[in-house]
């Protein structure tokens, strides 16, 4: 793991946002999986791709438009999406955000 042991330590504080970017932190990773933090400006986003984890978005921030398998789904504040394996997918920020991304083997 990349973080401290035994403290209790803010999401937003673990990552700082990029003007007109993207910006990652790996929080944890190891042989089933892992866990990364994201913060988007509005206007950027991953193009599609696929990846053979289950993975599970958790916004923590804002607002943005995740399409998988050519479905768009709108996901704010507090929502959780569900990304299958295999199934290409795409992300896009409507607005500055942030996501706990935690893919699953």
């Amino acid at each position: 793991m990349s973080l401290p042991a035994s403290e209790a330590l803010r999401l937003e504080s673990l990552i700082v946002p990029t003007p007109g970017g993207i910006a990652s932190r790996i929080l944890g990773k190891a042989p089933g999986g892992n866990i990364t933090l994201f913060a988007f400006d509005a206007g950027q986003g991953l193009t599609e791709h696929s990846s053979p984890y289950d993975a599970l978005v958790l916004v923590l921030e804002g607002r943005f438009v995740l399409t998988i398998g050519g479905t768009p789904i709108t996901a704010s504040t507090g929502e959780l999406v569900n990304m299958p394996a295999t199934v290409p997918h795409a992300v896009d920020a409507v607005e500055p955000s942030r996501m706990l991304l935690m893919m699953l083997k």
